[in-house]
């Protein structure tokens, strides 16, 4: 009974596998929208069955903060588009040129092409951790990893950048009055100067829910989430705003500008709302977590711009996928997932995926018939609907 089970459920994988990644029609919605993929849990569903949940949403593309081996070994030839990560630990190694090869040709290349691997980001938010020898360690350690794909011949598919937070600005409103730090302007000049010579994107991570947790009774949480507003408008610009990010976004626009580019693209690395947090986290609720990232994926299939970029749709990576139960800090911070661990969504958004059943050690029977019945079901549901 067991081989029989064993049998029909690879079987039955087999062709789902074929189904899923063969351009077959058994997606829900598509969107242009990236999806963080952060693993800081016990409890995650294996990377194996993670493929199948983003293609039956129809993502194709990834943001992940390392650059885990079982994760781009599951996503091979699924034709998902990758940002790895190197964490902020790693910087000061990666100023070496012998280092930085090193770790292209043990944690990328072996990847390549069979996993699109597009991007690499160097550190996150390096600029909030106040560690001034970090800070002068990240443009020399995106330079040298940009040099090593150089001499790879990797450069032309893999480029090289770093997430901010939304910190590194001063100002934030009115929008074209957007500028960084001073601290920070000797760091960022050169940063920038980087983009614009390998035409590579400048990334922020950006929560309104930030702004409307620290001030509830002064911003106004429909203009944050995405709903019917009276919105602002820029005095100097007056370009009108209803939302916060498409301000913030523009802001970030206006400081590069202030330093002397208008060549740099700016994109959203995260963004997203927590759907619980604690006492004193104002507007951590599943319905504000629904409205905020339902209300931003139909602002996306639209291909919407910022008042001051109109030809620039907004490019935005979504944080995260999952719940994730060993994060630190506030209750807020493990739940910004789209998703619990098991498939099933936080809040609906609009949008339905499908996570597989999970193959399983028993007493009694050591595959999980579910598996199989899912599988099937799903089978079936393709020839009846092809």
């Amino acid at each position: 009974m067991e081989k029989q089970i064993k049998m029909s459920y690879m079987a039955a994988s087999s062709l789902l596998l074929l189904l899923f990644f063969s351009g077959s029609p058994i997606q829900i919605l598509g969107l242009g929208v990236g999806i963080n993929y952060g693993q800081i849990a016990n409890n995650l569903p294996s990377p194996s069955r993670v493929p199948y949940l983003l293609k039956s949403l129809n993502i194709s593309r990834v943001k992940l903060y390392d650059a885990d081996l079982n994760v781009l070994l599951a996503f091979s030839h699924t034709n998902v588009d990758f940002i790895i990560g190197l964490g902020n630990e790693y910087l000061p190694n990666m100023t070496d040129p012998i280092k930085a090869r090193n770790w292209l040709q043990q944690r990328v290349q072996p990847h390549l092409p069979q996993t699109r691997i597009t991007c690499i980001t160097m550190g996150n938010e390096v600029f909030k951790t106040y560690d001034h020898q970090l800070w002068s360690n990240l443009l020399p350690a995106m330079q040298t990893v940009y040099n090593a794909l150089v001499d790879l011949g990797l450069d032309k598919q893999v480029t090289v950048t770093s997430a901010h937070s939304l910190d590194i600005l001063s100002i934030s409103f009115p929008p074209s009055t957007g500028s960084f730090r001073q601290d920070l302007s000797e760091y960022l000049h050169g940063i920038l100067n980087f983009h614009a010579e390998v035409k590579s994107p400048f990334l922020i991570n950006a929560y309104p829910y930030f702004a409307y947790k620290d001030n509830p009774n002064e911003v106004p949480l429909d203009y944050v989430l995405f709903q019917s507003n009276q919105g602002t408008v820029d005095p100097i610009t007056n370009l009108k705003y209803d939302n916060m990010l498409y301000a913030q976004v523009d802001a970030v626009y206006s400081a590069i500008k202030a330093m002397g580019h208008t060549d740099i693209e700016v994109r959203i690395s995260e963004t997203g709302w927590p759907s619980r947090g604690d006492d004193d986290e104002a507007g951590a609720t599943p319905e504000n977590a629904g409205l905020y990232n339902g209300n931003l994926l139909k602002r996306i299939e639209e291909k919407q711009s910022t008042p001051a970029k109109p030809n620039v749709p907004v490019d935005i990576y979504v944080f995260a996928l999952f719940n994730e139960n060993l994060k630190p800090g506030p209750a807020s911070e493990g739940n910004y997932g789209l998703y619990y661990p098991n498939g099933t969504p936080v809040y609906n958004i609009g949008v339905q995926g499908y996570l597989p059943g999970m193959v399983y050690t028993s007493p009694s029977t050591k595959i999980a018939l579910s598996v199989v019945s899912n599988v099937l079901f799903l089978v079936i549901a393709y020839l009846i609907f092809a």
